[in-house]
């Protein structure tokens, strides 16, 4: 894993390894500058003193974490300098909105004090998006732009789609082209299998290998023109089916009636993503930097072809046109959005009726909730060094979460603060 590096004005250095940074830092040519991220400022050096390679971030958007990796090419192999995960807060969002809006109507149903809804919102016009959807855009954003701030990024690289079938449907290059072919096929599985839900659509089973099966078997062994006219099934029912038009394998009217309708549906959850998807390549268009927009199907068949595990952050790996893939086998820093606490300092029960209150201040004894503390307590059960994010309490008492569970009741005065709160947790 790669460590960032600034130079003495702050503007970015060639990541360099763990060892060199720790004896910078020992020989007191380096600063610490950041913890989580780690990242160190040279005393010493400047931009025009140091020779920089081209540095690419790579982005995998998914529906709840975003793959990020910072890569060095150089034509003949792609080089892994640092890899993450960023989860997002989606499913928090909802929730909070939903609640916050029961609070609203129960106030007007009461005639309390609180505003007149808003029943034309002006603000659902065109590029409008789901909060989840938009704090999932502003998240990766501010990400890319704190890496361009820390290493000297010559490149992007972002999915657009989940599967490309402009590149399948109608393409003459399918047959004449071999990479292009493994490619289509990638894209065509990619598609059926998020649309049929990784599932038989005879039997429902998803224990066996699902094998794509056509709905018209006169167009059996042709290449795919026409991908609503696929589906999924598992070897058995392959094997049963014997060639016999569905209507005539499928008995049961409601799965066929069903089946029929499922095929010409549309997919608006993976719309939204891919909404998201062109946001964010969108905002990518506006660093300068030149940008490289691939599809999930060219990512799957990279993956495959290197043989890595699947992971988000390998799959930001993948993402592109990517050559042999090096030093590939290093930790993955683990980004949770957290957020910034809550204005609400009143806790309700299920029915909205008050049950607790916050602490008025956020900040006791000079610490935070979510600041990255190390507790070094001499004596007791808890004797120990104990690094991680904390939980602050009126008393006075901290709780100090560790990656192999809490600490709590940890005095603040054995407390001190190695990084500030920014909304987010990080674990390796």
């Amino acid at each position: 894993m790669a460590v960032f590096v600034l130079d003495r004005r702050g503007r970015p250095l060639m990541p360099c390894s763990e060892k060199r940074a720790r004896l910078m830092l020992e020989r007191q040519r380096a600063r610490v500058h950041r913890l989580m991220p780690f990242v160190i400022r040279l005393t010493d050096r400047l931009i025009e003193e140091s020779t920089l390679q081209p540095v690419r971030i790579k982005i995998e958007s998914g529906s709840k974490i975003t793959g990020l990796a910072l890569v060095r090419e150089d034509g003949e192999s792609t080089a892994v300098l640092n890899l993450f995960e960023l989860i997002h807060r989606g499913r928090q969002i909802s929730e909070g909105l939903s609640s916050r809006s029961n609070f609203r109507r129960r106030r007007r149903s009461a005639n309390l004090r609180y505003r007149a809804p808003h029943y034309a919102n002006p603000a659902r016009t065109n590029g409008w998006l789901p909060p989840s959807l938009r704090h999932r855009i502003d998240t990766t954003k501010s990400w890319v732009r704190r890496f361009i701030r820390w290493a000297p990024v010559s490149g992007l690289a972002s999915e657009l789609v989940r599967y490309d079938l402009a590149a399948v449907e109608g393409d003459e290059r399918v047959s004449d082209n071999q990479e292009h072919a493994e490619i289509a096929a990638q894209e065509i599985r990619a598609y059926l299998l998020d649309k049929w839900g990784h599932q038989c659509v005879y039997c429902d089973s998803d224990r066996q290998h699902v094998q794509i099966d056509p709905i018209d078997l006169r167009t059996a062994g042709e290449p795919a023109r026409d991908i609503s006219g696929l589906i999924l099934a598992c070897t058995s029912c392959i094997a049963r089916r014997a060639g016999r038009d569905i209507s005539e394998f499928v008995t049961d009217r409601a799965r066929l009636e069903r089946l029929r309708n499922w095929t010409k549906a549309p997919q608006r959850d993976r719309a939204a993503v891919d909404g998201a998807r062109s946001a964010i390549a969108q905002f990518l268009a506006t660093t300068g930097l030149p940008v490289e927009l691939a599809s999930g199907g060219r990512t799957k068949w990279n993956r495959t072809r290197f043989a890595l595990p699947k992971s988000q952050a390998l799959d930001a790996v993948c993402v592109g046109a990517v050559t042999a893939v090096v030093c590939w086998r290093i930790p993955v820093i683990k980004i949770k959005c957290t957020g910034r606490g809550r204005y609400q300092r009143t806790l309700v029960n299920a029915h909205g009726f008050p049950r607790a209150h916050l602490m008025r201040n956020k900040r006791i004894h000079n610490v935070q909730t979510g600041d990255r503390v190390r507790a070094t307590v001499p004596t007791g059960k808890k004797a120990g060094i104990h690094t991680g994010r904390v939980a602050v309490r009126s008393r006075g008492y901290f709780d100090v979460h560790k990656p192999d569970g809490p600490v709590t009741g940890i005095h603040h005065r054995y407390c001190v603060v190695l990084q500030r709160a920014d909304g987010y947790s990080y674990s390796m």
